[in-house]
């Protein structure tokens, strides 16, 4: 899919030759760039979804497109073939080694795979996809973190009590709209390659795996296999948040074959990056969009960068209210579960600026009325000031009060 998506010139900015190993400090120079860089292993395409306006104009994604994807999912097709099945790789010959993988930071555990879109079925639930950092481990192994209670690890479990190990399917070198899908939070039971299908106006084609009974979005890259019974430590690893995630026992994926396309394109992502916050981040813009807009009139709302795109979030509501603003608050914990400090201010405030931010904290909020405080409850894993997977959450009530004189900012 990245090969189609490479025939439109305004995609690349930047072409680079480099070794597989340069990748990462290459990746933490050209921050904002999408590039692609030529190796001995093969292309390398990165930061592909890392400008929120490029992503917009492309592919016709934002928040609002995703959450309309959401509430309209539209059926993915079944087709014979796909250019991913140009190369098949059978399981005495697999050899992760020569596809470009990163270790991206000193102490990280070894190679990730850091995009991979994971595909799996269960009996009762259906087809399931989402996104999984995996570690390798030899040529024909890897492990992957699977977040309790999320749905890959429930069907994980499922499958173990059935006394059989979980068919995979991993998936490199697809279309954005792809990989935005699988970074949503839906019920288990929904499709996610439904909501993919939404976006790219039905035009979601899907092939039929080799060896395993799964159907994938045409790719790059599918690495076909089993979660098996066996676990293995996986970590220390860089996640979202910039700070090294600890050591857990994981459970060990066994690739059956590879089928990749005639020169095909990895897709690399720098952990913490700019395109690492976006993908995660606007699929849960979208559904805080969602609970939000329930209860006050939204005028616009974002993750923060300096929140590293997961625990903090700024909204700007047309407010009507004098309780619309708490409302919003609310709103926002319950469409992201791992959110910690939620700021509303008023429409005449940019809430990309967070100079603007924090001038409407100074002049329109007050401690002892204007905050909400929340003690005890369910926190991100990926926050290291968490305890026992709890958290404290905080949300500032920036907004002028409904008539209050003095508030507005002099404009000349």
């Amino acid at each position: 899919m990245i090969h189609e998506i490479l025939s439109n010139k305004e995609v690349i900015d930047r072409k680079i030759d480099a070794r597989a190993g340069e990748i990462p400090e290459i990746l933490k120079k050209f921050k904002r760039e999408t590039l692609l860089i030529d190796t001995e292993k093969g292309r390398v395409i990165a930061n592909l979804c890392s400008e929120r306006n490029k992503i917009k104009n492309l592919f016709s994604i934002s928040p609002e497109t995703l959450l309309h994807a959401i509430e309209n999912p539209r059926e993915a097709r079944i087709k014979s073939g796909g250019k991913v099945k140009e190369n098949i790789i059978k399981q005495d010959s697999i050899n992760l080694n020569n596809i470009p993988i990163s270790k991206y930071y000193t102490c990280d555990a070894g190679k990730y795979i850091t995009t991979g879109v994971v595909v799996t079925k269960d009996p009762e639930y259906g087809r399931n996809i989402s996104f999984h950092r995996m570690l390798v481990l030899g040529k024909d192994k890897l492990t992957a973190r699977l977040v309790e209670n999320r749905d890959t690890h429930t069907y994980y479990n499922r499958a173990i009590e059935r006394g059989e190990e979980l068919e995979i399917a991993i998936c490199i070198g697809l279309h954005p709209a792809v990989l935005f899908a699988a970074a949503t939070s839906v019920s288990i039971e929904r499709d996610e390659l439904e909501i993919a299908s939404a976006l790219m106006n039905g035009n979601l084609n899907l092939i039929k795996c080799e060896t395993v009974d799964l159907e994938v979005p045409d790719a790059e890259f599918v690495l076909e296999g089993k979660i098996t019974k066996e676990t293995a430590p996986e970590g220390p690893f860089v996640d979202i948040t910039g700070t090294y995630d600890f050591v857990r026992h994981q459970p060990i994926i066994k690739l059956n074959s590879i089928m990749h396309r005639n020169d095909p394109v990895y897709h690399s992502l720098l952990p913490a990056s700019h395109e690492h916050l976006i993908l995660m981040g606007m699929p849960r813009e979208s559904t805080i969009l969602r609970e939000a807009g329930k209860v006050c009139d939204v005028t616009d709302l974002c993750l923060t960068k300096g929140g590293s795109g997961w625990l903090h979030c700024v909204i700007s509501i047309n407010k009507k209210f004098n309780d619309d603003a708490k409302k919003a608050i609310n709103a926002a914990f319950s469409g992201h579960k791992s959110l910690k400090h939620v700021v509303v201010v008023d429409n005449d405030i940019n809430i990309h600026n967070p100079k603007e931010v924090e001038w409407a904290i100074a002049t329109r909020f007050q401690a002892d009325k204007d905050m909400v405080v929340i003690k005890g409850a369910k926190g991100s894993s990926l926050d290291p000031s968490s305890y026992g997977g709890l958290t404290a959450k905080v949300g500032v009530d920036a907004t002028k009060p409904i008539g209050g004189e003095g508030f507005d900012r002099v404009s000349d």
